[in-house]
């Protein structure tokens, strides 16, 4: 691609390594490949994620976590970490809604905690379809025992749109019960996503807020530098 540098939202065509630079230049201290996903466009991600680990940058997919296992041996050197849709825990919806399938994305979920890359896990709950309390219990339940309950599950919203405008947005009562379930089960981090619930992260031992969000607004309050509770004392889960 041509080097073209660009602060604009215009698409002007980019190298991995002017993405890299306008990164440095603006005090960027990592690259997320999201919005689209990243294994379509993966040859690009992945020299673009090289580069960025060369200039000491961390670097995240947002994946809907199809991909193969040879995919993500070669990504896996140069991800700090992902954050994977688990849109459902039913075959048929994967089959009917995203036509694809379940088993690819819970064996891709359980390779890139092998590969210890920090993982989180977004579900977005939709009314009517992957909603009940069984299909969340057994998410969340999956991830505590497969993927460990410090692993971040963010229970977002649905809002009617394209191809689905006839279902009705997730009401925040749906994601209070889902956090709730997630809770239930063992989750030491659970977030409501597209809505102004549970937000923060709090300290799994004592319940002090350690970090404090609004919309795209973050503020540590509690958190040591080295990831522990600045209160009791607790080793908090991330990457820090």
């Amino acid at each position: 691609m041509d080097d073209v540098d660009s602060d604009s939202n215009d698409g002007a065509a980019m190298s991995s390594r002017a993405i890299v630079d306008a990164a440095l230049r603006h005090g960027c201290p990592s690259v997320s490949f999201t919005y689209t996903e990243p294994t379509v466009f993966f040859e690009y991600a992945l020299d673009t994620a090289k580069d960025a680990k060369a200039a000491e940058l961390r670097t995240v997919f947002v994946s809907n976590g199809f991909m193969t296992p040879e995919c993500l041996r070669m990504a896996a050197p140069y991800l700090d970490a992902c954050n994977i849709d688990l849109k459902s825990f039913r075959d048929e919806f994967y089959k009917k809604r995203c036509g694809a399938a379940l088993t690819p994305v819970l064996d891709t979920l359980r390779a890139i905690r092998e590969a210890d890359i920090w993982l989180e896990v977004t579900t977005l709950v939709i009314g009517g379809l992957n909603d009940s309390d069984e299909e969340l219990t057994d998410i969340a339940r999956f991830i505590v025992n497969d993927l460990g309950p410090d692993t971040p599950w963010h229970v977002s919203g649905f809002y009617p749109r394209y191809r689905m405008s006839d279902v009705p947005p997730t009401s925040a009562a749906s994601i209070e019960r889902a956090c709730k379930i997630g809770a239930d089960a063992g989750l030491r981090y659970v977030y409501g996503g597209n809505v102004n619930l549970f937000q923060d992260t709090r300290c799994p031992k004592c319940g002090a807020v350690l970090i404090s969000r609004f919309g795209y607004k973050t503020k540590i309050t509690g958190l040591t530098a080295n990831g522990v509770c600045g209160g009791c004392g607790e080793k908090i889960g991330g990457v820090f």
